[in-house]
């Protein structure tokens, strides 16, 4: 069954909040934390400091599979630590349910923020910020509630919008599956226990694969069409330019990871939300999109190393039984989980260059859908130079906020570049590392935004 948007307002939160807030205070800390209940049957906590600067931060967690869900009001410890002790107030949100869960996460920050309002009164700015999912009902808040905050920040976020990265999560599993022969589904996956059993499935055949020159080389060509980075994860070694094994050897772990985690089950929880099969494939060239991928030149390597045409393979691929995506289970997917590119307050985007799960080139995405709408001069996009997804310092993070605070001031960005934001990172926690680059990221292979008429079908 599809769920159905809730609309949750302050009034109504006032009126019908299900669980009284609990206050505790820290004699260590001057900090006051606060647990509560929304009607939704959501929890959400607060910590505000006794000399609180006037600034909430309303946090946005990722997607959390369940069964334990619980709030959070910040991306970590350390991190939470320093913005405590500069007098931030910090509030999130559970969601009131776990998965694919925009349609809860947005009205229950919502409601999160109605409620610190009525207990500690009117913020003087109240800024949205989030990582990895919560970077995307971060967004979603900036375009759809811009009259509550003041601006926004999204760290390692699923900024292309849902129909995109479903698209974009479907062609790495599509060409593992026709090049590696499986005839495991890919969509309409009836259960999470089907899902795990087809996410085993394909990845037997991918460890198999891997103990070949021809498997590797085809798991790179997979690894390609979703931007899978060479250097993914922080325990591996960053490979020389031209090291394509170790390159490939470094996808295959990541490779492996997307199939366990977001390939099969998520999407089946995903589906069940929008009612059905919300990717598809028709129409899509791989040969085109091979061209388009950041590390196309590792995968023409890796061929021609192993003998194999990669011309025949592509063929096989554009050959290949299409996937078509149910209208109505795109059309929820779209209203729900995309986006306009309308903005009416800043917005700062940040993303790890190495990140394998929510590739950096989701920032393209986002740029794409800004630009068409006439939004550009309120987005800007930083980069860090480290491997993993949303593996940032707490410095980086701090760096990040205070920079979309300078631009709420001075109502102009300023030390957007790496310099000015490693300056800024040192000064914020010296103990971290500082490690923002000039980037400009290739193109998402998959695209699709509400500001582009055509994308849809």
């Amino acid at each position: 069954m599809r769920h159905s948007t809730r609309i949750a307002g302050t009034a109504a939160l006032l009126l019908t909040l299900t669980t009284a807030p609990a206050a505790t205070a820290s004699a260590t800390t001057g900090t006051t934390h606060v647990d509560g209940r929304l009607p939704s049957g959501a929890t959400y906590m607060m910590d505000v400091p006794t000399t609180w600067n006037g600034t909430v931060l309303l946090f946005s967690h990722g997607y959390t599979s369940g069964p334990a869900n619980p709030a959070q009001d910040a991306p970590d410890d350390a991190t939470k630590t320093l913005l405590l002790q500069q007098g931030y107030a910090l509030i999130g949100s559970s969601y009131a349910t776990t998965g694919w869960a925009v349609t809860d996460a947005v009205p229950d920050q919502m409601a999160t923020l109605g409620a610190f309002t009525t207990r500690f009164g009117q913020a003087s700015r109240t800024l949205a910020w989030g990582r990895s999912y919560g970077g995307l009902v971060t967004t979603a808040i900036a375009e759809r509630h811009p009259d509550r905050i003041d601006g926004s920040l999204a760290l390692c976020g699923l900024v292309q919008g849902g129909v995109a990265n479903w698209n974009n999560t479907l062609d790495p599993a599509f060409a593992l599956k026709t090049l590696l022969g499986s005839d495991v589904p890919l969509v309409n996956l009836p259960s999470q226990e089907a899902a795990t059993d087809a996410a085993n499935t394909l990845t037997t055949k991918v460890d198999s694969a891997q103990s070949t020159a021809e498997g590797r080389a085809r798991i790179a060509l997979a690894a390609a069409l979703h931007n899978i980075p060479v250097w993914n994860a922080t325990t591996q070694t960053r490979p020389a330019a031209t090291d394509w094994d170790a390159q490939q050897a470094n996808q295959y772990d990541a490779v492996k990871g997307l199939l366990k985690i977001a390939a099969f089950n998520r999407r089946q929880e995903a589906e069940v939300r929008a009612g059905g099969n919300m990717s598809w494939n028709t129409g899509i060239d791989y040969a085109r999109l091979l061209g388009q991928s950041s590390v196309r030149k590792e995968v023409t390597e890796l061929y021609k190393k192993a003998g194999l045409s990669l011309g025949k393979d592509l063929a096989a691929l554009n050959r290949a039984p299409r996937i078509t995506a149910d209208p109505a289970a795109v059309a929820w997917m779209s209203s729900t989980s995309s986006f306009t590119g309308r903005l009416a307050k800043p917005q700062l985007s940040v993303h790890t260059i190495g990140d394998p799960l929510v590739p950096v080139q989701t920032e393209s995405a986002l740029r794409r859908a800004v630009s068409a709408a006439g939004s550009a001069p309120l987005l800007r996009q930083a980069y860090v130079d480290n491997a993993g997804h949303c593996t940032f310092s707490p410095a980086e993070q701090l760096a990040a906020l205070h920079t979309l605070e300078d631009r709420l001031t001075t109502g102009s960005w300023k030390g957007t570049d790496p310099a000015s934001l490693n300056a800024r990172a040192t000064a914020a926690d010296p103990t971290t590392p500082t490690r923002y680059v000039s980037y400009r990221p290739t193109p998402y292979l998959r695209p699709y935004d509400l500001a582009h008429p055509a994308d849809r079908r």
